[in-house]
C-alpha cells in the first residue's frame, strides 16, 4: 500500500471535513453570556465548520448555469438536429425574387469561401434553392462542397470565355438536394488576360446567370482575393455585396479601397448594386482588438452588420479537408451554430426588405 502523506499546504476546507472535539485548554474561562443578535439570515447547519468565504466563491466548471441546465451533449444534439433539419421543411423564409449575392473582399484569408459555402449549405438545408458560383481559380468553394474541379471538368471558365450555358456546367452537391455548384478549375487563372479582348467583358457572368432556365432563391458568387476582371464580373452580376471582415486591424485597411471599387461599378456598370451585408469573422473573444474592430465596423456600417458573429473554431477549419461544410461536418459546434444564425438573419432580412429586380 502506498503511504498517504498529508500536504501541509492543503486548503483549510479539507481540514474541516472531520470535526474535532475541543481540548480542555481550548475552553475559555467562564464569561457572562452575550445576547445573540437575531438576523434574517438562517444559520448554517455546519456551524463553525461551514464553508468559508473563499469556499462559497468557488464554483466548479461542471456546475450548470441557469442558461445551461441541460447536459452539454444534449444541447449539442439539439443544435445539430435544428441545423440539419432532417424533416426537410422550409424553416427559413424564401425571398420573392432571386437574391444574387457577391461575397467579396480583396484581402485574402478573411473567410470569403468559408462564408459562401456554409451560408449556402445552411439555406439549402432549410428549404431554399441555392446556386454557388466558384469564381476563384483556387477552387476552394468547389472543394468545400465536394464537387469535382480537376482539369477537364466543365467549369465557370467555359461560361465566361466560350459562352457555355450555365446549366451545362452546374453540378448538384451530394447529400444536399437544394444546392448546386458551378466549379472552378485552374483554367480560370488565365481568364483575367483572355477577358481583356472579349466584347462586354464585365457582364459575361451576369448574362450567364440571367440565362439560367431554373429558379434559385439565392446565388452566391465566391470572388478571388483581388479586384480584377473576375471580381468586376461578380459585382456586375450581383444585386448585393456581402463583405466578410476579419476581426483584425489589417482587414480594415483595404476596406476603403473595396468600397470605392463598388461605388465605381455602381456608377458605371450596375446601378442596382449595394453593400447589403457585413459579416464579422474569426472573432476571438479573448482579445480586446476583436472588440475594438467590431465596434468600429458597427459604428461605420450600422444595421448592415449582422448580429451573428463567426468565432474562431477549429471545426470550421477541419471541415474542408473532409469535403464538407461545418454544417454537416459538426452541426453542433459553435462555428456551425454561428453560421446558421447568420444565414437565418440574412433570410429574414430578405423578406423584410424585398430585393429589387435585377
Amino acid at each position: 500500500m502506498i503511504p498517504i502523506r498529508r500536504n501541509p499546504s492543503a486548503p483549510a476546507r479539507f481540514e474541516a471535513a472531520v470535526p474535532q472535539q475541543p481540548t480542555p485548554d481550548a475552553v475559555p474561562d467562564a464569561a457572562p453570556e452575550q445576547p445573540v443578535p437575531v438576523t434574517d439570515t438562517p444559520a448554517s447547519p455546519a456551524g463553525a465548520y461551514g464553508p468559508t468565504t473563499a469556499e462559497a466563491a468557488y464554483v466548479s466548471r461542471e456546475t450548470p448555469t441557469r442558461e445551461e441546465d441541460d447536459p452539454p451533449l444534449a444541447m449539442e444534439a439539439m443544435r445539430a438536429v435544428q441545423i440539419l433539419n432532417p424533416s426537410g421543411e422550409v424553416t427559413m423564409p424564401r425571398p420573392e425574387r432571386t437574391r444574387v449575392m457577391c461575397v467579396a473582399n480583396q484581402k485574402g484569408g478573411v473567410g470569403k469561401t468559408t462564408t459562401t459555402v456554409n451560408l449556402a449549405v445552411a439555406l439549402a438545408l432549410h428549404g431554399n434553392r441555392v446556386l454557388v458560383v466558384d469564381l476563384d481559380p483556387q477552387g476552394n468553394a468547389s472543394t468545400g462542397l465536394n464537387v469535382p474541379h480537376h482539369t477537364g471538368v466543365p467549369d465557370v471558365y467555359d461560361c465566361l470565355i466560350n459562352s457555355v450555358p450555365l446549366e451545362e456546367v452546374a453540378q448538384g452537391v451530394e447529400g444536399i438536394p437544394n444546392l448546386w455548384c458551378v466549379p472552378a478549375t485552374i483554367d480560370l487563372a488565365g481568364a483575367e488576360i483572355e477577358l481583356v479582348s472579349v466584347v462586354a467583358r464585365e457582364s459575361r457572368l451576369a448574362r450567364a446567370i440571367a440565362a439560367y432556365p431554373g429558379h434559385f432563391d439565392y446565388v452566391f458568387i465566391d470572388c478571388p482575393p483581388s479586384l480584377g476582371l473576375l471580381t468586376v464580373n461578380a459585382l456586375v452580376a450581383a444585386q448585393e455585396v456581402l463583405i466578410p471582415i476579419q476581426c483584425e486591424y489589417y482587414a480594415l485597411e483595404g476596406l476603403n479601397q473595396l468600397i470605392n471599387n463598388i461605388n465605381l461599378v455602381r456608377q458605371h456598370l450596375n446601378p442596382k448594386l449595394e453593400v447589403s451585408t457585413i459579416l464579422l469573422t474569426m472573432y476571438d473573444r479573448r482579445t480586446r482588438l476583436a472588440d475594438a474592430v467590431e465596434q468600429d465596423v458597427r459604428n461605420h456600417f450600422g444595421d448592415k452588420v449582422l448580429q451573428a458573429v463567426i468565432p474562431r473554431n477549429v471545426r470550421v477549419s477541419e471541415a474542408p479537408s473532409y469535403g464538407q461544410s461545418v454544417m454537416t461536418y459538426d452541426p453542433g459546434s459553435r462555428g456551425a451554430t454561428s453560421y446558421f444564425e447568420a444565414a437565418q438573419e440574412i433570410a429574414e432580412r430578405g423578406v423584410k426588405e424585398p430585393v429589387r429586380n435585377a
